[in-house]
């Protein structure tokens, strides 16, 4: 175990096996591993869409169940976005991206630390904002596929039909602890499951529509 700190910013919308993972793997090393799932906020209100159903808290349940027995596992609220998000853009250019740097490592207690990335573009960014990624494979599977598969078990129930193999096989695809926990929210999914994605992609990042300008 090193001395210094992981950084780990993410979606985590929801948290797969995958990432589970990749915070083990940065375990190995690292003295702690610091999870920053993302935040969207309006008036202190978070924002959710159909790329970001679940909220800043049932993420962080999620994560805390999953490493339930490792306090080395510390998530953060620190990596969040206020409306409007405009002001974020350009990234690097903008003043308040390099806020938003700042408000993550607040909670750093580390003097060293790396970050993690599977995305080469997303280390060069990281890079350049002295987040010193650490290289990595991309991830295996995607936490966008598992919401599909969440949606189309709602649709098919919904109409009635047999929830088919393809689509339960999101269960396979995120850790034990966390199936419980979604399906205790499984409101959340059913309300997104048929509403349009209100959200807009600028310069590789996904914002929401609302709150945006």
């Amino acid at each position: 175990m090193g001395r210094h700190a992981a950084i780990y910013l993410g979606h985590l919308n929801p948290l797969t096996t995958a990432h589970e993972n990749i915070i083990s793997f940065l375990l190995r090393d690292c003295k702690n591993v610091y999870v920053f799932p993302v935040r969207f906020l309006s008036d202190d209100t978070e924002i959710n869409t159909r790329s970001f159903p679940f909220p800043y808290n049932i993420r962080k349940a999620i994560i805390e169940s999953v490493f339930s027995n490792n306090d080395r596992v510390i998530v953060l609220p620190g990596y969040a976005f206020f409306s409007p998000f405009i002001k974020y853009v350009p990234p690097l250019i903008s003043p308040y991206s390099w806020l938003l740097r700042r408000q993550i490592l607040r909670s750093i207690k580390e003097e060293t630390f790396v970050s993690y990335s599977g995305d080469k573009i997303e280390r060069i960014v990281l890079s350049m904002y002295r987040l010193h990624p650490i290289g990595a494979k991309r991830l295996s599977f995607s936490s966008s596929s598992v919401k599909e598969m969440l949606y189309a078990q709602v649709i098919q129930e919904s109409s009635k039909e047999r929830v088919t193999h393809e689509v339960a096989a999101w269960q396979d695809k995120v850790p034990e602890k966390a199936i419980d926990i979604i399906k205790d929210n499984w409101e959340i999914i059913e309300r997104f499951a048929k509403s349009p994605d209100l959200t807009i992609r600028i310069m590789g990042t996904k914002f929401p529509k609302y709150g945006f300008v």
